[in-house]
């Protein structure tokens, strides 16, 4: 937890729209290809929040996807080099995407790019954090992705359902908003017969009945329900209660609906 931010006890989705720090993490699959269209409702999402006086970050992935197309791939590059330089012109792309739809509300985006060992080195770390503190008290709604254009495959973070819980934690997050293109947590994949729909999760919950499937499906992201429930795992350590939902619900994920999977925080 950040000094200057005092975290709030959010109970339930009941309690969303008293948030007054929110970090909203969105999957490579749900912004890139065939789905770039949800980046605007995905905007208008995020700047309800924003409207309501709630500091709001953004961890997006999808640099790489987004390259793809520029380097006339047909595919996820599967060497180092190439997903590098996929990266450095997505990320381009990606922010520009953005930016143009958040002008519709004359917010602007701060792009902060990170890697594990930015978040590992104390130095790095108090630098990465004063720079949020400073852009989120401008009223700058900063977009955080992974620096995939330097990382390593020694060094990355794997995947930003982690980077999400890690930034959450660095900036005192009241929340965590996970979205992805599933509804929900299930007791297994939710195309599979017999799969049930988590509604809440209690602290401390094994979740040793559910079966997990780490596969996007997509081809191009990198995380699965996995990834989900060891980020969601993080952040509710630190007292940062999570939200697992559907990118196309993002709307009345922020306005504290009935939906995803909601995975309550430790009392710390």
């Amino acid at each position: 937890m950040t000094d200057q931010h005092q975290l709030a006890r959010l109970m339930s989705r009941a309690d969303i729209p008293r948030a007054s720090r929110i970090v909203v993490k969105v999957g490579s699959s749900s912004i890139s290809g065939a789905n770039v269209g949800q980046i605007g409702p995905l905007v208008d999402a995020l700047q309800s929040a924003h409207a309501r006086g709630s500091d709001v970050v953004l961890v997006s992935s999808g640099a790489i996807a987004t390259g793809i197309p520029y380097l006339q791939l047909t595919s996820r590059p599967t060497d180092l080099a190439t997903q590098q330089a996929a990266a450095a012109v997505g990320q381009n792309v990606l922010i520009y995407r953005y930016q143009d739809s958040l002008d519709r509300y004359k917010i602007v985006a701060g792009q902060v790019l990170l890697t594990a060992g930015d978040l590992e080195n104390p130095a790095h770390r108090s630098n990465a954090q004063r720079a949020m503190e400073r852009l989120l008290g401008l009223r700058i709604l900063p977009i955080v992705n992974e620096n995939d254009t330097v990382a390593t495959q020694e060094i990355r973070f794997g995947d930003n359902d982690r980077l999400a819980s890690l930034v959450a934690q660095l900036i005192g997050a009241d929340l965590l908003v996970l979205l992805s293109d599933v509804d929900a947590l299930y007791t297994r994949p939710p195309k599979e017969p017999g799969a049930e729909r988590i509604d809440f999760v209690r602290f401390g919950d094994d979740l040793a009945h559910v079966k997990i499937g780490d596969v996007d499906g997509t081809g191009v992201g990198t995380g699965g329900a996995g990834t989900k429930i060891a980020a969601a795992r993080h952040a509710a350590a630190s007292g940062t209660p999570v939200l697992l939902a559907a990118t196309d619900s993002a709307m009345d994920a922020l306005a504290g609906a009935e939906v995803g999977t909601w995975f309550e925080a430790a009392a710390i």
